[in-house]
């Protein structure tokens, strides 16, 4: 049995503001069988956003927002209710909360903090990586998602961006097998995967073999594509990154 795939909507984040309604709808022509959510435009209201989800059948498979602490954590738990999402996925902590080891335990404790919070109202914390949690800090070797591993709440599960991972230089079976069934969520984006600035490409245009990496992600619930910029008009690369997990049969759609 196949996964399901789903949109980070953050890919397609200049359609959305231009015509939210509009590109949603596109979204689940194509297949879709959810969405993961990211910043709403401006005028556009997560009730207002959810009750086209539900209208078009697609389900919030989790939801991008930030940790659920300090003086914004009640506006974040009550957004997350709205969606009606279990899953809250921290996108990103710059990298200088991973510049060095000290710098990385603290992170781990404001996660395992976020984590105890998310629990505490019926959620679940998940982690998605960069390419430079991947990366060797310093003279010391160790990389961020090695200190993940040893310090994260194990309540706490991963969402890999596979592209992320080959660009830190950590090939994705190799992440998938050190993260093993903590691996909840797989992000499927492709390209060069050479640097950073890299333009994206269509999922099976570029340099990931993800007929072979999926497979191995057994534990992934959903497939989420993700495409932070593209080469191509992101439109077409959307539809044509979904075609390609399909008729590979490497995922699936609505029913």
């Amino acid at each position: 049995m196949t996964q399901p795939i789903a949109l980070q909507l953050y890919t397609v984040r200049d359609q959305l503001a231009r015509d939210f309604e509009g590109t949603i709808r596109r979204v689940a022509e194509i297949g879709y069988a959810g969405v993961e959510t990211a910043h709403f435009p401006e005028g556009v209201s997560p009730a207002a956003a959810k009750a086209l989800f539900v209208e078009l059948g697609l389900t919030v498979c989790a939801a991008h927002a930030p940790l659920p602490l300090g003086e914004e954590g009640a506006a974040v738990l009550a957004r997350m209710a709205v969606l009606g999402t279990e899953r809250l996925v921290c996108a990103w902590l710059p990298p200088n909360e991973y510049a060095t080891l000290g710098a990385a335990y603290r992170a781990c404790d404001r996660l395992n903090q976020a984590a105890a919070v998310c629990a505490a109202n019926g959620l679940r914390l998940g982690v998605h990586n960069h390419w430079f949690e991947f990366q060797p800090l310093g003279d010391s070797g160790v990389r961020p998602y090695e200190i993940w591993l040893e310090r994260l709440d194990p309540r706490i599960f991963f969402e890999l961006d596979a592209y992320w991972a080959e660009v830190g230089g950590v090939a994705p079976l190799t992440a998938l097998e050190r993260f093993g069934p903590r691996v909840e969520l797989l992000h499927v984006k492709d390209g060069p995967a050479g640097s950073t600035q890299d333009d994206m490409t269509a999922v099976g245009t570029g340099a990931l073999d993800y007929t072979a990496i999926i497979p191995a992600a057994t534990a992934a619930e959903w497939l989420i594509v993700e495409l932070d910029h593209c080469a191509t008009d992101m439109l077409a690369a959307i539809e044509q990154s979904y075609r390609y997990l399909v008729d590979k049969g490497l995922g699936h759609g609505r029913a």
